[in-house]
Order: C-alpha cells, then sequence, then structure tokens
C-alpha cells in the first residue's frame, strides 16, 4: 500500500511500501456498526445520502478526530526530529521551531530508559515497525506551564525513507488519557444500548430515531435496527406523540434536560394503557455541536398502579378519620344522616340519599322491616355534587321528606332483605354510571338504606370502594340507632317530668297565676335534656296558697325522677300546714335521703362523718317556699339556696326581694329563715330558676339585671308579661330548663270576709250561730245557713270544751265558703268513730259528712279548726243535714 500524508508530510516525506501490523480487534456493535456503515455507504452510492460535491466539502468538526488528538512527527536519519506537525504542537506545547532538530529520546524519555528508546529507535530506522505505550516527560524548551509536564502515550512509528533514500521515521502519537476516556465511553454506551435494564431511544435533530437499546427493542417488538428511521408517532397515540415531539424540539433548541416526564400508550397487540417515565437530555458532539436527544424510559405501570392503590387506601382511611369525626355529633337521626353525606360527597362519590325506616322515625321499638325489603321509608338527607341527577334505576326522584318503598325484587329491596350491598346497573343515556345501595345495618338490625352513585366521568365503584361504603353506613347506622334509643329515652322522660308537673293552668284564691316550662336549649343539634326545674300551686286552707319553685341540680332522667320525688314531698307537706321554714327543713332531710342506700337515717350519718362517706349520689337542690294569705295580702317566703323572688309593685321598679338564701336541700344542717312580706294589690311576684337567667356565655348578675329589666308592666296580661320574659332573655336561654312562676296579687275583698270575736262562755255558740246565719243571708247564701249552723255549733263547742282562751270565728267567700274557729288552745282535734252506746265523739264526724273538706293547723298563739262548703251553684251537691245526723246512728 502507498500512499502520502499530509502532503506527503509536507512535501518532505516520502511513505513508503511497509508491511501493515496485523491486528485483531472485536466490534463492540456486534456488527451493528458495520452493518449502519454498510448501509450509509449505500445510501451514498444510491443517491439517498448526500452528494458527491457535498462530500468532499468542508463541514464543521464533529468527526471522530474531534475526540482523538492524533499528533505526529518525523525523524530524519540522524535521529532527529526533522518534521512537527501542529496537534503534536498543540499535544506537547512545544512550538514547531523549538521541536524541529530536538533528539525525541533525549527530549522526552526519562534518563533511565533512554538506552531502551535508542535500541528501539535503531531498530524501526533499520525498518521495522513499533507501537507501544511510552512515559513522557516535556522538556524545558516547551512553553509555560507545560515544562514538566508528565505523561503517557501510544506511539505508532513507522519505517520510511527519504527522498534520498535515507532511513527515516513517522511517529504519531495519542495521549492515553484520552484513549482511556473513549474507552470508557464506548463501555457505557456499550452498556446502556446492551445491557440496560431501561429503554434508551437515541433520537436525531430530524426526531428520527437513529439506534435503541436491547430493552426498547424488546417492549415494541423486532431488533434495534427495524427500530431506525421511526418516529415518535410510530410509538403512542397522537395527542401524546404530539406533546412529546414538543417537548423534544424544545429540549433540542434550548438544551434543558426533562426529568420524568409522564407519557402514556400502549405496547403492539395490547390494549393495555402502559405509563412510562422519561428523562430527555440533548447530546452534542466533542465540539458542542448538538447532534441529538437522548431518550432513557422507565416503564412505571406496576408504580402507578401501587401509588394508586396506596392513595386509595389513604383516602379512605381519611375518609374513615373524618366520617369518625363528623358523623354521631348529634342525637338527632336526620342530623346524623346529613352528616353521612356531608362526608361522602363529593370526596367519595357525587351523589348520596339515606332512607330510614319510617317506623323507626315513629319511635318504634325496633324497625318495622318486612321480609321482602318492601317496607316503608321515609329520604330523610340528600346531597349532591352536581345538578339535580337522578339515582340510576329509581324511577322519579324522591324528594327529602317524602314517604316511599322499594319494589319487590329491586336492588334496593334485596340489599333491605339480604342486609347486603347492591350494585345497581345505569341506565342508557343518564349521567349517573355506578351506584351502590347499601343497607345501614347496626346491631344485626336494618335501619335503612344509603346510595351512593357516580356519574360518568367518574372512576365506577369498585371492591375496595363496597368495603369503605359498607363501613360508612355502618358507622352511620349506629350513630342512627343511638340516636334512636336516645329519642325514646329522652321523649319518656319528658313525658315523666310533665307529668310530675301541674296540668292546665294553675287556679288559687286571690292571684291570677301563669306559668311556662322550658326544658334545655339544643346544643350542637343535640335534642334538648330533661332536668330538675319544677314549679307548684298548692291551695291551702283558709284561701291561702303555697308557691313552689325549684331545681334539682344536674339534668337527665335521675335529675326528673328526684324531682318528682321532692315536688310529692313538698305537696304532702304544705297540706300539713307546717310554716314555710318547717316545709324546707323537712325537705332538706327527704333530699338527703334520696341519694342515700339507707334512707335518712343514712344521709345524717354520711353528713355527720363525710370522709367515709359515698356523696356520688347525693342530690342537691335548691328551692324557694312562700305562702300567701289572700285576706291579709301578706306572704310569707323561706329560700333554699336559691335565687331571690322578685316583686313589681304598682308604679314601681321591680326590686328582688331581700330572702336570706340558705343552703341548698341536701346538704343539711343549717336552719332555714323566713320573711313577710306585705303585697299591695295589684303587685306582681315572680319567682324562676337559674336556666332563665344564666348561661355558659352569660353571667348571672347580666341575666339578673336583664330579667328584672323586663319586668315593666304589673297590670298586663300574665301571660303576655310571661311571653315577653321569655322572648327578651331568649339569648341567654342556654343549655339548662328553665321554670317561671308569676303570680299577680288579687286581695279578697273585704266584704267577703266575716271576722268575730267570741267570750268563753257557753252563750258564744247561739251567738256564732246568729253571726254566720247573718253573714250568709247577707251574702245571698240561704242554701247554706243551715249546713253552716250546724257546723259552727259544733266546731265553737270544741273550742270551749277542749280550748283556751277566747274563740274567734271568721267566714271567707271566694270560690267556696271557708269558715275557722280560732282559740288559744294546743290540742289538735282528732276525729274518732263513735260507738252506738256513746253520747258524743260525733261532732266531727258530722262535720267531715257535711263539709267539702276540713282540718286544723297549728297557728302562733294556738289552733284553727276549719270547714269548707261549695257554693250552691258549684258542681258539689250539698249534703242534708238531717240525712248527715241520721247517719251516725
Amino acid at each position: 500500500m502507498t500512499g502520502t500524508g499530509r502532503g506527503e508530510l509536507e512535501g518532505t516525506v516520502r511513505v513508503s511500501e511497509i508491511p501493515a501490523k496485523a491486528t485483531e480487534s472485536k466490534d463492540p456493535s456486534g456488527g451493528a456498526r458495520a452493518e449502519a456503515a454498510d448501509a450509509d455507504v449505500a445510501q451514498v452510492r444510491h443517491g439517498d445520502g448526500p452528494s458527491g460535491d457535498a462530500m468532499w466539502q468542508s463541514s464543521p468538526p464533529g468527526s471522530i478526530y474531534d475526540y482523538i488528538k492524533v499528533a505526529s512527527f518525523s525523524i530524519g536519519p540522524d535521529g532527529l526530529v526533522d518534521q512537527w506537525s501542529l496537534r503534536a504542537e498543540q499535544l506537547f506545547g512545544i512550538p514547531a521551531e523549538h521541536a524541529v532538530g530536538m533528539d525525541p529520546i533525549e527530549a522526552f524519555i526519562d534518563s533511565d530508559l533512554r538506552a531502551q528508546g535508542q535500541r528501539k529507535m535503531a531498530e524501526i530506522l533499520d525498518g521495522r515497525e513499533w507501537t507501544g505505550v511510552v512515559p513522557f516527560r516535556v522538556p524545558p524548551s516547551a512553553g509555560e506551564g507545560e515544562c514538566g509536564r508528565e505523561g503517557l502515550a501510544e506511539v505508532y512509528v513507522m519505517p520510511t525513507r527519504t527522498e534520498e533514500g535515507e532511513k527515516a521515521a513517522v511517529c504519531i502519537v495519542v495521549d492515553v488519557r484520552t484513549l482511556r476516556s473513549i474507552e470508557t465511553d464506548l463501555a457505557a454506551s456499550q452498556a446502556i444500548f446492551g445491557q440496560s435494564p431501561f429503554g434508551f431511544v437515541l433520537i436525531d435533530p430530524e426526531l428520527r430515531v437513529r439506534r435503541v437499546n436491547y430493552r426498547f427493542a424488546s417492549l415494541f417488538g423486532g431488533s434495534p435496527d427495524d427500530h431506525r428511521g421511526k418516529g415518535v408517532h410510530d410509538y403512542l397515540p397522537r395527542p401524546e406523540a404530539e406533546r412529546v415531539s414538543a417537548t423534544l424540539r424544545r429540549v433540542l433548541e434550548t438544551g434543558d434536560s426533562i426529568t420524568d416526564m409522564h407519557v402514556t400508550g400502549f405496547l403492539p397487540g395490547s390494549d393495555e394503557r402502559r405509563h412510562w417515565s422519561i428523562n430527555l437530555y440533548r447530546v452534542r458532539s466533542g465540539s458542542g455541536r448538538p447532534i441529538g436527544i437522548a431518550w432513557l424510559g422507565t416503564d412505571i405501570t406496576a408504580r402507578r398502579a401501587a401509588a394508586r392503590e396506596a392513595a386509595a387506601a389513604r383516602r379512605n382511611l381519611a375518609l374513615l378519620n373524618e366520617a369518625g369525626a363528623r358523623i354521631g355529633n348529634s342525637l338527632d337521626l336526620e342530623t346524623t344522616a346529613r352528616e353521612l353525606l356531608d362526608v361522602v360527597v363529593p370526596g367519595f362519590c357525587d351523589l348520596a340519599t339515606v332512607d330510614l325506616y319510617q317506623g323507626l322515625l315513629a319511635g318504634d321499638e325496633t324497625p318495622p322491616g318486612l321480609a321482602d325489603g318492601s317496607a316503608e321509608l321515609r329520604r330523610v338527607a340528600f346531597a349532591s355534587a352536581v345538578s339535580d341527577a337522578p339515582f340510576a334505576g329509581s324511577g322519579a326522584p324522591v324528594s327529602v321528606g317524602a314517604v316511599h318503598h322499594y319494589p319487590f325484587n329491586s336492588p334496593c329491596a334485596d340489599a333491605l332483605r339480604t342486609a347486603r350491598p347492591q350494585y345497581i346497573p345505569a341506565e342508557d343515556g343518564g349521567l349517573v354510571q355506578s351506584t351502590l345501595a347499601v343497607p345501614m345495618v347496626a346491631h344485626d338490625t336494618v335501619v335503612g338504606l344509603a346510595q351512593f352513585s357516580r356519574t360518568k366521568g367518574s372512576e365506577p365503584f369498585g371492591d375496595r370502594d363496597r368495603d369503605l361504603a359498607v363501613e360508612l353506613a355502618a358507622r352511620a347506622a349506629v350513630c342512627i340507632d343511638n340516636a334512636r334509643l336516645y329519642r325514646r329515652e329522652h321523649e319518656r322522660a319528658l313525658i315523666l317530668q310533665r307529668s310530675l308537673l301541674p296540668p292546665g293552668d294553675p287556679v288559687a284564691s286571690g292571684l291570677d297565676i301563669a306559668c311556662r316550662y322550658l326544658p334545655g336549649n339544643s346544643s350542637a343539634d343535640r335534642p334538648s335534656e330533661v332536668g330538675g326545674d319544677w314549679f307548684d300551686v298548692i291551695e291551702l286552707p283558709g284561701h291561702r296558697t303555697a308557691l313552689v319553685v325549684g331545681d334539682v341540680m344536674g339534668r337527665g332522667l335521675r335529675a326528673a325522677v328526684a324531682m318528682g320525688e321532692l315536688r310529692s314531698a313538698v305537696r304532702t307537706l304544705a297540706l300539713l300546714d307546717l310554716e314555710p321554714a318547717e316545709v324546707l327543713s323537712a325537705l332538706d332531710e327527704i333530699a338527703r335521703g334520696l341519694g342515700a342506700p339507707g334512707g335518712v337515717q343514712q344521709a345524717t350519718r354520711a353528713a355527720r362523718r363525710p370522709r367515709e362517706a359515698d356523696l356520688s349520689e347525693v342530690y342537691l337542690a335548691t328551692c324557694v317556699y312562700a305562702v300567701y294569705d289572700s285576706v291579709t295580702r301578706r306572704c310569707t317566703f323561706a329560700n333554699a339556696g336559691h335565687l331571690p323572688p322578685v316583686l313589681v309593685e304598682p308604679g314601681e321598679d321591680a326590686l328582688m326581694l331581700d330572702v336570706p338564701p340558705g343552703m341548698p336541700l341536701g346538704v343539711g344542717g343549717e336552719p332555714f329563715e323566713e320573711v313577710e312580706v306585705e303585697l299591695p294589690e295589684g303587685a306582681l311576684l315572680a319567682l324562676y330558676t337559674d336556666g332563665l337567667v344564666e348561661s355558659r356565655d352569660h353571667p348571672l348578675d347580666e341575666g339578673l339585671q336583664a330579667f328584672v329589666g323586663a319586668l315593666t308592666d304589673p297590670s298586663a296580661p300574665l301571660e303576655d308579661v310571661c311571653d315577653h320574659v321569655l322572648n327578651t332573655l331568649d339569648t341567654l336561654h342556654g343549655e339548662d330548663d328553665i321554670a317561671l312562676l308569676m303570680a299577680r296579687v288579687q286581695g279578697l275583698p273585704a266584704d267577703s270576709v266575716g271576722d268575730w270575736t267570741l267570750p268563753r262562755e257557753p252563750r258564744s255558740v247561739g251567738r256564732a250561730r246568729e253571726y254566720a246565719r247573718g253573714q250568709l243571708l247577707s251574702w245571698d247564701l240561704e242554701p247554706l245557713v243551715d249546713t253552716t249552723e250546724l257546723l259552727v255549733s259544733e266546731l265553737v263547742t270544741n273550742a270551749l270544751r277542749y280550748g283556751e282562751g277566747d274563740i274567734r270565728l271568721r267566714l271567707l267567700l271566694d270560690r267556696t265558703l271557708v269558715c275557722e274557729v280560732w282559740d288559744s288552745g294546743l290540742v289538735q282535734p282528732r276525729r274518732r268513730r263513735a260507738r252506738d252506746t256513746d253520747e258524743g265523739g260525733r261532732g266531727l264526724q258530722l262535720v267531715g259528712l257535711l263539709s267539702a273538706a276540713w282540718g286544723s293547723r297549728r297557728t302562733p298563739r294556738g289552733k284553727t279548726v276549719w270547714f269548707e262548703l261549695p257554693l250552691p251553684d258549684g258542681e258539689n251537691g250539698m249534703v242534708d243535714p238531717a240525712e248527715a245526723l241520721l247517719s251516725l246512728f
């Protein structure tokens, strides 16, 4: 082989025929490189490549020689450098004017290797070529910065002859560091294209595939060469291909790399959607010229599916946590159903409804579900994230509050009957594409049905969604069942409490009465809870009235029961005609016995030894007890830890009466004080509980001032006054219940009272009959004269026989006729049954037969014996005195 190099080494070196060194190397591309080269040659020969003129035109650097800096120089017969190329100057840093004439062995080789180098040079000049790796050191003649630099060079020395026929040599030198870098790059390229588990594609500037690795080819079929020249549209759907192509152009133009770009497509022969994560970066030549784009792709289909599963699990867990926090905050059935829908729409579905059994809402013990699942249900809640969309298979939409039932064998009826969720098929052309009918089961009992629907465009319900829907419905069902049980118990407690309060509007002598009771306000949609507040109006002998208002501390059924027991005890004690302070003292003993298993005695011991007692069951209550006398218009108060009564006199501002508050009932150990107040005609008296004037947001002082300020017109109708007070103080009404008792004073007129004092002598019996007859005739009560005379005679006779001091006779006319006989004796009369042989002992029996009621009571200076007769136009018929006398024998 002959030829010239570099213009015959710039005209001075002639290349002679020399035997080529036989070397073997393996193509790392496995023949692909050679085949690619053959294909390029074929394109050129057939005119598919660049034209011949273009082939020989100069082009920007970009060949392999941009990567491998090959330096060359020639050695003359004398062993000195006689030609020095530009690349040699760049490699060694020595300009040609300094390099020519140097001994390369002396200049570049260390002294300990020079002898060996001289022998090799001699062999080369004798006609033997040589290749090897030689360490070198740049001599002092090099330019600044290069002197002393060491390196390794791969040297190829070929013998040649000069024009004169003298022996010479041509030396080609490559920096070993460059070769090692190229070897590393080739190994990396081979690993990428032959061993990488990721798909790798090299795309040229025309966005055509230049080369792919085996992994990519195994996914899309064929060999790597089969993909040469294809475009992005050959692998991806059109919209996705357009998006990726635009990204490739941007990377090529800007050089900005793209990381983790998600691409969706299909593999050949498969309808399964696949997902890839691709990284794109621009590839440049050694001179920095862009020559294409590298595409590194990873199949993330499984990873995305796992991520979706994990996200779904997290979403479901979060939904369950939200359900636990938001469902069941209320003990109201409808509110609980709405709370369920607030959780699932739109986070779980687009539409949802809740239907509950009609019997459940009516308060039945158990839901009246039929065997075929077609019982009546009421729609209690509906929620939608879209405009009015009917449920699949449901026919006409059911409005909230409507009662309906599902047809036999419908999916909803099947769900109710079997207590298992059912899928409802979607209707053609409808908005809803997937519906779940889930029975709401609590304690093995179906209480209703929940439906969850997703519209078209949403992901259909799967098994995981079904399980989640069952769990959500079950949680709501338990809360609804609890609300049902609470509602039932609450209604029973309200019935019990109201049965313990006075029925209708109380009536009292000399008083106009109005009263109100309100349970505690609902909080956070919780039903109102019964409490221990109560009021009572008790008629006492002598046209007197006891007014009672009390409050058992606490709420709930136990408080209501305790209130009922205390109210019953108050009525019993009041009928004994005890003084107010005595009534409260006795009531205090009873209150202490309510919570003690051993009764009053055990409660007394517990009060004496509090450290040894279990006071968890002790009932505490406050109470104000007042006795009003309509004849004298005087009212006596006693207070057991209760709020003070409020009095409004005509033309005056309301004021709180100074009634000393004693200890609450149930504490014990402290006496109660009494305060007597004269009430003017037309005055208004108000008794109340703390629920009216105190709440968490409003202190007691503020409420009392508002209450006193609301009582401005005592002459207004009492019903209107009550309504005005409640409306004014509505913002102060908290969770506690309210009892309000208002009484307007209407004293007994003076002409309705007859009062006489009789000396202690036998003639006083006749005078008493005369006084009674005259008073009754003046009142036009002639039908009562005979009976009254007879009974007055009996009472005055008993006072003369068993009593002491002067005798006082008083007749009172109101709704009934009341006769009272007073004396200074302390011995109370006792009714007994007289034997047939007894001459006396029948007087009180006669009083009991002829009167509507009779009795006796203690007074500060003795006792009073009284009887009551109905008026002639009353409902109770009169008893003939003669028949009554005959009945005694």
